[in-house]
């Protein structure tokens, strides 16, 4: 396999003032402070078989040029590693060349803003200079196993003996205390957002399974997609964050699943949540949006029906009738048993107001969306003038074309059967 590592960087300004929700992120660096970049790429060094890296830089439009240029140059530190640096320039390089293929420029659902046109981003670039899979990784993990990307591609691409095709798989995270489980307390201001818990039964049974199982959850900062999928599937621009479960869910809706490999891992290490009670707002979003977009799907014939039962135990009770109500009742205990209350306080009135409308005003956008993708990949796949614009910033002409690109060698992607209970 020949696969393209994507490897997204948030970074914020100081600015004061209301974040759009699309543009929060959980665990930004701020222009000064990129700080679990370096790391991470100081472990990857260390691992056999790596292939070519793609550093994104999602910055605040204000300091977009100086976060690129700091990120370029903690990257130029690696000189054993082969990476390209994207950031605005080589977005509107891109947009550019869609203007010109007569695309639209789907500037919200491709780009530098949210964790999903990121992750598109990512997979036009992989598309576009004739990468055959993208493995997404995180900044702010820490890569042990000399073996790491073998063992990422291992399956993908393949059948198992059933004939089903691995077109996408996960691994799992190791936190801080060294462990896959979810630290989740069992605390009455958790009563009706019992989260952790059901996640923890749920990979305790996977991975005790067999080495590949059909999954029931992402990591996304441990994915590897195949180019089959993603020439016909794309994340949702409109989900605020759980993106990469998300994407398991579009898989499914469309025939498709992703696969959990119980021995591909990482460590996970990110910095402390500014604000708790502000990353559950953004959860309460996301939560009520995935039940509306799931009740929206139920009216598209070509669509696969997802049930929440076929979820269990996580995050099938994520998707049921009366999640507007538990997350109401959690963020509320919450703002008396946590800190951060005022944000749990707004969070409520999110789940009761802004959230509720969202999910209703957008849960239709990402099938519009999800229509025009495969021509977008269709007609950009291996496109010349734009793999020579983004490697040699060159601006895509005419004459463009005959510009000289990295020699890509897509690896074998031969049916081989696996020995997998699937």
């Amino acid at each position: 396999m020949n696969p393209l590592i994507v490897i997204p960087v948030f970074v914020t300004s100081s600015r004061s003032g209301e974040t759009p929700i699309e543009a929060t992120y959980d665990h930004p660096s701020t222009l000064g402070h990129i700080d679990e970049l370096p790391r991470c790429l100081e472990s990857l060094g260390k691992v056999e078989q790596m292939g070519p890296i793609a550093v994104i830089v999602a910055a605040d439009p204000e300091i977009d040029a100086p976060a690129t240029e700091r990120v370029r140059a903690i990257c130029d530190q690696f000189s054993q590693l082969d990476i390209i640096v994207v950031g605005s320039a080589e977005v509107a390089l891109i947009r550019k060349r869609f203007e010109q293929l007569n695309l639209d420029r789907q500037e919200k659902e491709i780009g530098l803003v949210g964790y999903s046109a990121v992750r598109n981003l990512g997979l036009v670039l992989a598309n576009v200079l004739g990468f055959d899979a993208v493995l997404f990784l995180d900044d702010d993990e820490v890569v042990d196993d000399v073996d790491f990307m073998s063992k990422a591609m291992y399956g993908l691409g393949k059948l198992t003996k059933r004939g089903i095709p691995i077109l996408a798989k996960t691994g799992y995270y190791l936190n801080s205390e060294g462990t896959y489980h979810s630290l989740h307390q069992d605390k009455w201001y958790n009563r009706y957002w019992e989260q952790g818990r059901v996640f923890n039964k749920w990979i305790d049974t996977a991975m005790r399974g067999p080495r590949l199982s059909r999954s029931n959850h992402v990591c996304g900062g441990c994915m590897a997609i195949h180019r089959e999928a993603f020439k016909r599937i794309c994340f949702d621009p409109w989900v605020v964050r759980g993106e990469d479960l998300d994407y398991l869910l579009n898989l499914r809706m469309f025939g498709s699943d992703v696969w959990f490999d119980n021995q591909w891992k990482l460590h996970h290490l990110p910095p402390e949540t500014r604000s708790e009670g502000r990353r559950f707002r953004q959860d309460i979003y996301r939560w009520l949006y995935e039940f509306r977009k799931i009740e929206y799907s139920r009216s598209q014939v070509d669509l696969q029906q997802i049930k929440p039962s076929s979820l269990e135990p996580y995050p099938g009770p994520f998707l049921e009738e009366g999640i507007e109500k538990r997350v109401k009742r959690t963020a509320w205990l919450r703002s008396f048993g946590r800190p951060d209350k005022a944000a749990y306080r707004e969070a409520a009135s999110a789940a009761a107001n802004a959230a509720a409308l969202y999910a209703q005003e957008h849960c239709a956008n990402y099938f519009e969306f999800q229509s025009v993708w495969p021509e977008i990949m269709a007609r950009t796949e291996g496109d010349k003038a734009l793999s020579a614009a983004l490697l040699h910033s060159v601006v895509p002409d005419d004459s463009a074309a005959d510009q000289p690109v990295r020699n890509i060698d897509p690896g074998s992607t031969g049916e081989i059967r696996l020995n997998l209970d699937e």
